[in-house]
């Protein structure tokens, strides 16, 4: 069985973005796989004590840790299931992709949610995680968070590429997804499963598509309530 090390928060809350793109990566393979909750305190704990992010995937002797590695993986040791990339040239977009998503994106929108997302942690992680990032970012998460409905525009602005895009057909990918879609995806699934914040508006394009990520394969995504309905 093919194991994947994601990680969790209080109330088995999984909310990484480069967690969530690996499971749609193994979802879009047809791949079965189990996952394997793990903590932020716990993620030096996995294995062999080597991997000092997640996910890191298990694959039957095969060990492969961050996202992107993990959908080559796939892709390059189960070429009779459908592509997760389209050839050559979807990898080389990808990783445009991804090097936007992670720099333009996610860097912007980590200093917003900080504070949420260390309300979705256990108190060994809240620790962990208020010293690490309070450190990394010269403020207090609480600091972070103050305005932050006004700065959320910036990173509307930053989505533009992928609204322009969306646009003109359903997916990043083109008709159906493709790895491209599940990076992003895994950036607005992050924000819905620890956030009340609002960076997509109801009725932008990437709206419409967002849900359509989050009804595939018989609604992975939905598998986590919004941090608004979570128990």
């Amino acid at each position: 069985m093919r194991i994947l090390h994601d990680l969790a928060g209080a109330g088995d809350c999984r909310f990484s973005p480069h967690c969530w793109r690996a499971k749609m990566a193994l979802m879009h393979k047809g791949l079965e796989f189990e996952t394997s909750p793990v903590p932020f305190t716990g993620i030096l704990k996995i294995l062999d004590g080597s991997h000092k992010t997640v996910p890191v995937l298990e694959d039957d002797n095969m060990v492969v840790s961050d996202s992107f590695q993990i959908a080559l993986h796939l892709e390059e040791a189960y070429p009779d299931r459908p592509t997760l990339f389209g050839g050559p040239g979807g990898v080389a977009a990808a990783r445009f992709v991804e090097q936007w998503a992670n720099t333009m994106v996610n860097a912007a929108i980590v200093k917003l949610i900080a504070a949420d997302i260390h309300g979705r942690l256990t108190p060994e992680d809240q620790a962990y995680f208020r010293e690490s990032r309070e450190r990394r970012f010269g403020a207090s998460l609480e600091a972070l968070a103050q305005g932050r409905e006004a700065k959320v525009e910036n990173i509307r602005t930053a989505l533009t590429p992928a609204r322009r895009t969306l646009e003109m057909q359903p997916f990043l990918g083109g008709e159906g997804p493709l790895f491209t879609d599940y990076i992003l995806f895994g950036t607005l699934q992050w924000v819905r499963v620890t956030s009340d914040l609002e960076i997509v508006e109801t009725g932008d394009t990437i709206a419409r598509w967002f849900e359509a990520c989050l009804d595939l394969y018989d609604g992975l995504g939905r598998s986590m309530e919004p941090a608004g309905q979570a128990a």
